[in-house]
């Protein structure tokens, strides 16, 4: 009960900041208006890729560690044989057709 309060308390301070912002921007001059309207603009920008991030970094995170782990098993040589520091994959070792 104490988190719907919370809720209902956070959304009454968002809806009357929005009135203030709102009543504000009616008497203020043009020019004003506009560099507020651009500051508005920016922050929500700024606030919907911020939560863009959030949402989709766990995703990217799996991706980047699947990738991560399939180089490393191909730096490992699961598939290929090496005589020192080179590196023959036996994909190269199939026989060759010559017509």
């Amino acid at each position: 009960m104490q988190t719907v309060d919370l809720l209902g308390r956070i959304a009454a301070i968002a809806i009357v900041l929005l009135c203030a912002v709102l009543l504000a921007r009616q008497f203020i001059g043009a020019p004003r208006r506009y560099r507020l309207d651009a500051m508005l603009r920016r922050t929500t920008r700024a606030l919907r890729s911020a939560a863009l991030r959030l949402y989709r970094s766990p995703a990217a995170r799996r991706a980047a560690r699947r990738e991560a782990d399939k180089a490393i098993r191909r730096a490992r040589g699961d598939d290929s044989e090496r005589d020192g520091n080179v590196i023959r994959p036996k994909a190269f070792r199939k026989p060759r057709k010559l017509h």
